[in-house]
């Protein structure tokens, strides 16, 4: 079997931190094959650090010899990026978020069917070991019917002062376009992808527009911030699902702190750590587990199921309709922050 040509567009932390290691352990179904960054440069020292033969100074050089592509760029560029590789029939693996709008994602999703190539949106948390675990269980009907998630992904003072993360325009908004994301992602598939109808949201920047900023990711300028930092927000799906969610770049807290919880009809679970919580024989049961299989790095397991997927052996774990709904819940919540009524959908 010949292996994938996989081409890897931005060179910045995430390719060269998740990505690049993760196909380097898949050498034998997948050949790095070259990497293209605005900043050539940049591009050329990746090539030397991680061995990888070719350096594009333009996009569409790279789409004729390649059979896949990793997309690592800031979130403007994910849907021009990953639209003008599926027209030249090349697989897509993108970063998350999918794209900046509802619209930029259907186009997407327009493409990826005209093309009958794989697209697919990296959200990782879905790749790692305890929530598999509780996909597995909710799946299986340990607790019940999925009736209520609580979420938090919570940082304290750690707003990202390196890259673009705190520009609007590039990222199209702040901690919850950038890591909230997540959590709306994975809660939403471990209750099964219920969909969405009503959301009523909040979003804050008021602790990072202040001076003498107290950050432990770097410094970033108080008077130009003009992202959200913290966002609360209710979701109602069909079904009579709900979900309490809260995400934080710069929260007030004692520590950081990410949480899923999932109440059921018959019982319910928490993630982080897992752990099945249950009313039985007239007892209430905390049940942990001694050891959860799988990898410790959930970028491998990501890569894995993404080459496998465009060589046809597997179904891809993130399909693109289903980031696509993280997608239009994100843009739900700042339309309802921004016009103060909850947003139906």
């Amino acid at each position: 079997m010949s292996k994938l040509r996989m081409g890897i567009i931005g060179s910045g932390g995430i390719a060269q931190g998740r990505h690049i290691p993760a196909y380097q352990q898949l050498s034998e179904q997948v050949e790095l094959f070259g990497v293209y960054d605005v900043d050539n440069e940049r591009a050329k020292e990746v090539s030397l650090l991680f061995n990888i033969p070719n350096v594009y100074e333009d996009v569409s050089d790279m789409l004729k010899e390649v059979d896949a592509v990793t997309i690592c760029t800031p979130n403007k560029f994910h849907a021009d990026l990953a639209i003008e590789a599926l027209h030249a029939g090349v697989h897509v693996l993108c970063e998350k978020p999918m794209a900046m709008t509802v619209e930029e994602c259907d186009r997407m999703i327009q493409a990826e069917k005209a093309s009958g190539k794989i697209l697919s949106i990296g959200y990782h948390y879905r790749f790692m070991k305890e929530p598999r675990a509780a996909r597995q269980v909710i799946v299986g009907k340990e607790i019940g019917d999925p009736m209520v998630a609580r979420v938090q992904a919570l940082r304290r003072r750690k707003v990202p002062g390196w890259g673009v993360f705190t520009n609007k325009e590039l990222q199209g908004g702040g901690s919850l376009i950038d890591y909230g994301c997540h959590f709306l992602d994975l809660s939403m598939w471990l209750m099964g992808n219920p969909k969405p109808v009503e959301v009523t949201g909040t979003t804050y920047n008021r602790l990072s527009k202040t001076p003498e900023q107290v950050n432990l990711w770097g410094g970033f300028d108080h008077e130009t911030f003009n992202v959200d930092d913290h966002v609360t927000a209710y979701i109602k799906f069909d079904n009579n699902i709900s979900l309490l969610f809260e995400t934080s770049w710069s929260a007030n807290i004692a520590e950081d702190k990410e949480s899923v919880s999932i109440s059921g009809s018959d019982g319910g679970l928490d993630v982080f750590p897992f752990e099945i919580n249950k009313a039985q024989y007239g007892m209430l049961l905390n049940s942990s587990s001694q050891w959860v299989p799988g990898e410790d790095d959930p970028g491998l397991p990501q890569a894995a199921n993404f080459v496998n997927s465009c060589l046809g052996l597997e179904e891809p774990i993130v399909k693109a309709e289903e980031a696509r709904t993280v997608s239009q819940v994100i843009e739900a919540i700042y339309e309802s922050c921004e016009t103060g009524r909850s947003v139906r959908l």
